[in-house]
């Protein structure tokens, strides 16, 4: 009986995913002299890929985020303050 252990992530392991990835994301476009929320923002709306650069591979870390999640923490983030 070798069944793989399932494993769950906590909802803190998740924000902090989300975090890791947006902060690598807009380290990158900083770097290549880009208005990272802008772009941010630009990706979020329209979920074209294009609006993040492909430095430091943080376009296809950034496609890794499900949107609408990200889209639910940044504003749970943003009332909380």
């Amino acid at each position: 009986m070798n069944e793989p252990t399932v494993t769950f992530k906590s909802f803190a392991d998740k924000d902090e995913e989300l975090r890791a990835i947006l902060t690598h994301v807009y380290d990158a476009l900083r770097e290549k002299g880009y208005n990272p929320i802008n772009q941010i923002v630009g990706y979020i709306l329209s979920e074209d890929p294009t609006y993040i650069t492909t430095h430091k591979n943080a376009r296809s870390i950034v496609c890794k985020i499900d949107r609408d999640e990200l889209l639910q923490e940044l504003v749970r983030a943003y009332l909380s303050q």
